[in-house]
């Protein structure tokens, strides 16, 4: 199994001393892998291959590790 940057939570949760509380979660990855399945999910109507729904979530998380990358150069 390949190791993604993950992207550190999507929702960091603090507690009042203003130290990181690890509550789990969505990451980053998960977050911008969300956004982006909403493009592909609505154009699944045009879509005939039977794994359409696995091929949109791997097409996302490629998306979202695209976007972590460029976010480090960017």
């Amino acid at each position: 199994m390949t190791t993604h940057n993950n992207g550190g939570p999507a929702f960091p949760v603090y507690d009042d001393h203003g130290q990181y509380v690890n509550g789990g979660g969505a990451t980053l990855r998960d977050y911008f892998a969300a956004k982006a399945m909403e493009v592909d999910y609505t154009l699944a109507k045009n879509f005939t291959d039977p794994d359409w729904r696995y091929n949109i979530a791997v097409d996302a998380y490629r998306m979202a590790d695209a976007m972590l990358k460029a976010r480090e150069t960017a």
